[in-house]
């Protein structure tokens, strides 16, 4: 890899009820041909045979390689990976690689993305879909509406890359001088915008880029539909109603860095709900789910109202970083 020989790399992965499919990430990521220097698995609480699996493989790494972090309830991807980047850097990682227990590592990933990791700070690699075509994924935020929005035709540049300003813990990698900068990710959020969010915050500071090189592979089949411009899967109530909710604490971080435009804002909201409602008639034919929408939608009032609400702090003063 083409990064500083002293740097350390942490994957930090977070999963919930879903140990076939972490027992094969932790596979992956025994093949890996440059490996990562630490693995930190935060279990949500899972009541299956997660804490068997990542013991089984405790055994199999070098010792002290995979951190067994375990939570004592459910915190959500957000809350996961907000405690599992905390505890990366406190072993020590320069870099922290985060990503949900479904997706699998290929083996030359980290050489592939060694070079950008000299020019970058925070990268997201491509990821093969679980059929072997490329996943789609292609979003920016559009400042005006708060809501990413599909690249347009011809992602990359020549040199390989693309500067976008929102993201994806599927994969997103990110320097701890950036971690520190802007804090934690926030597990206020507990699913849902909380990646696109935080890859925003880190777009204030540095460059954000999506580069055109392999890395991940989805292991997870979902329900999707093909609209062109936009893909779109099917998802729980739980998601729906965190979709809707946490709009409000993305309009919080917008206001609290000077970026919100209320009436885009309010329009973006609409979009977003009348995408959600296509894809209860598209992807899941049915309207069942709608309430979960409107439900997040009134919760979301209250975080607008929350006169004490702040954003995560950053974990190093502007003089320390």
């Amino acid at each position: 890899m083409v990064i500083h020989p002293s740097s350390t790399l942490a994957i930090v992965i977070v999963t919930f009820n879903r140990s076939a499919l972490l027992d094969e990430l932790l596979r992956s990521a025994s093949t890996m041909a440059t490996p990562a220097d630490r693995i930190v698995v935060v279990d949500n609480a899972s009541s299956d045979d997660t804490p068997a699996v990542v013991s089984a493989w405790q055994d199999r790494f070098p010792a002290g390689m995979l951190v067994n972090h375990r939570l004592e309830t459910n915190t959500g991807g957000a809350g996961g990976f907000s405690e599992g980047t905390r505890v990366a850097l406190e072993h020590g990682a320069d870099w922290v690689w985060l990503m949900d227990d479904d997706v699998e590592i290929l083996p030359d990933a980290l050489d592939r993305l060694g070079p950008w990791m000299a020019r970058f700070q925070v990268i997201h690699g491509r990821r093969y879909d679980v059929d072997g075509t490329p996943f789609y994924w292609q979003a920016k935020f559009n400042q005006f509406l708060g809501v990413p929005l599909p690249y347009s035709v011809g992602t990359f540049n020549t040199d390989g890359y693309a500067v976008t300003n929102s993201g994806t813990f599927e994969g997103m990698l990110i320097h701890a001088d950036v971690v520190r900068r802007i804090g934690l990710p926030d597990p206020r959020f507990f699913i849902s915008w909380d990646d696109a969010v935080y890859a925003w915050l880190a777009s204030l500071e540095t460059t954000v880029v999506y580069v055109d090189e392999f890395v991940l592979q989805k292991k997870r089949q979902q329900k999707q539909i093909n609209l062109g411009l936009r893909h779109l899967n099917d998802s729980s109530a739980l998601a729906k109603y965190h979709v809707m909710r946490n709009r409000a604490y993305v309009g919080r971080y917008f206001e609290a860095h000077g970026r919100l435009n209320r009436l885009g804002f309010g329009l973006g909201t609409g979009l977003t709900f009348a995408k959600e409602v296509v894809r209860l008639l598209a992807v899941e034919h049915t309207l069942k789910g709608s309430d979960a929408l409107v439900h997040g939608w009134r919760d979301g009032r209250r975080i607008w109202a929350d006169k004490a609400w702040t954003p995560m702090p950053p974990l190093a003063s502007r003089a320390d970083a």
